[in-house]
């Protein structure tokens, strides 16, 4: 295949979002919509010639912010007749649950949650890494009393399962000697359980960037930081979206490893796009972008991301979210695929 160009695709694909399409434009013809009429909405029911990509975005991915302010895939993929449908993800387990239903073909997961959903039987695969970030910690308001991990025993903790700063904290409590069995983990998703910390309704708060750096700007405190409890980004696809549509996946990593030039050579405006999605102080956002995440990492998933989920899955069978060990090993051999960053070429990526 030349990477600098897409081959034609199948006409139509089985998935849930084909399906979708087919409702919508038969729900078109019950209505009694005729030519002409509501041909924006037809159009999107019958799908372009090419059919449909859709992606996440996500904060803690700023990559993906990149690639979405850009509008590199809608103008690579235009001549294919392929649009381009962004979804935003709140977490890791926004991500792996639109993945598991076919909402999405590619997203953004932290590679705790990514390894987690294989081992659960979720048909996902890496095919790129987008970040080795410090995006985790445990966090205290202002005038809390805590101090320590160790001080967290009998109090509440808000912490979004199914995501790294969930893991984070599992892990925080077993180096300190304690497990989740001693605190009450309230199950929030990100940015309520900042709410949740800043209104007094928990203690702390396992936290996630850039929620997190707006927290601490505002006063919270983070009590403890390590940057070998965070699992890597890992852009993550659906198996069945692989199996019908490599030319396409190849496009997104294409995008991916594009951005990832783009954003070392301009990380003020990397900040700056993030600041603008999130709704951070543009100082925030440089922090984040500049102290908290490495986006300069190999892009390809392998050994060493699988050397940092080795030390997670025995945490993840002895918490009950996987069955066994047997389930952890079978996930990562078999989560990671680097033929697409192998393959990627960013000069095959059109800029709008």
């Amino acid at each position: 295949m030349n990477s600098r160009s897409l081959p034609s695709r199948p006409a139509a694909r089985t998935t849930l979002k084909t399906l979708a399409a087919a409702a919508a434009a038969a729900s078109l013809l019950l209505t009694g919509c005729v030519a002409g009429e509501d041909s924006d909405a037809a159009a999107n029911a019958n799908g372009a010639d090419g059919g449909t990509l859709t992606l996440d975005f996500a904060t803690y991915n700023p990559l993906s912010l990149i690639i979405k302010d850009q509008g590199w895939l809608e103008s690579t993929l235009a001549d294919d007749g392929v649009s381009v449908e962004w979804v935003q993800s709140a977490g890791s387990n926004k991500a792996n649950e639109n993945l598991r239903s076919g909402a999405i073909d590619v997203g953004s997961t932290a590679g705790s949650a990514a390894l987690l959903n294989r081992a659960n039987g979720s048909p996902i695969t890496a095919i790129d890494v987008f970040s080795q970030p410090e995006w985790s910690a445990l966090v205290v308001g202002a005038d809390s009393g805590i101090t320590s991990v160790a001080d967290l025993k009998g109090k509440s903790v808000a912490a979004t399962k199914g995501t790294d700063p969930y893991f984070f904290l599992v892990q925080a409590l077993e180096e300190a000697g304690l497990s989740l069995d001693d605190v009450t983990v309230e199950q929030l998703q990100h940015a309520d359980g900042r709410s949740a910390l800043e209104n007094g309704s928990v203690d702390a708060w396992a936290g996630l960037d850039p929620i997190m750096a707006g927290a601490e700007q505002n006063g919270a405190r983070l009590i403890y930081r390590n940057l070998d409890f965070n699992t890597y980004g890992l852009l993550a696809a659906n198996e069945a979206f692989l199996d019908e549509d490599p030319e396409l996946a190849q496009a997104v990593v294409n995008a991916y490893e594009k951005a990832r030039v783009w954003a070392a050579e301009n990380p003020e405006e990397t900040a700056s796009i993030l600041a603008d999605v999130a709704g951070l102080d543009p100082a925030v956002a440089q922090t984040v972008i500049l102290e908290r995440s490495n986006l300069d990492v190999d892009p390809a998933p392998g050994a060493a991301q699988r050397s940092v989920l080795e030390k997670i899955g025995p945490t993840l069978v002895d918490t009950g979210d996987v069955a066994d060990q047997a389930g952890i090993d079978s996930a990562l051999d078999s989560l990671f695929d680097d033929s697409y960053v192998k393959n990627a070429d960013p000069d095959a990526v059109k800029e709008s």
